[in-house]
């Protein structure tokens, strides 16, 4: 599992004087910035060297975030298949969960434009961050 921690920033802060939902989406991307290395080690976003799409996100918002506190995001992997990956995301503030989500991302030749079989060292390393079903949303 990957943590990061980010600081709600004022702009974040909607009419209801909480994180404004479109945040966590951003937040969820940045803790991603770990596994994008696995891909491509200097995130170069060339279409030769970028090796990702995303296909699929999805989040629930299970507690309202605020602004005076720091905000814990973690990322680790649900499952791997042949040439794509489904990541889960959490942010937790104050000890509380307060969103979840998942991501599904597809090893991709943008030169191509054609998926590619995950490669084993990738698949390996992306074993390490699996996690099980019953763990997810625990402290």
């Amino acid at each position: 599992m990957f943590k990061i921690s980010v600081t709600p920033r004022f702009g974040d802060i909607d009419g209801l004087r909480h994180v404004n939902n479109n945040i966590v989406g951003i937040w969820f991307e940045t803790g991603r910035n770990d596994i994008f290395r696995f891909f491509t080690p200097d995130l170069s976003l060339s279409y030769e060297d970028w090796k990702l799409i995303m296909v699929r996100t999805e989040y629930d918002f299970v507690g309202q975030i605020y602004y005076n506190e720091d905000v814990e995001i973690r990322t680790y992997v649900l499952k791997i298949g042949n040439s794509s990956f489904t990541l889960g995301h959490e942010a937790w503030q104050c000890g509380e969960l307060k969103a979840k989500g998942k991501a599904v991302l597809v090893h991709f030749n943008f030169m191509e434009q054609k998926s590619v079989k995950l490669p084993d060292d990738i698949r390996e390393k992306l074993s390490q961050h699996l996690i099980n079903e019953e763990d997810i949303g625990k402290e």
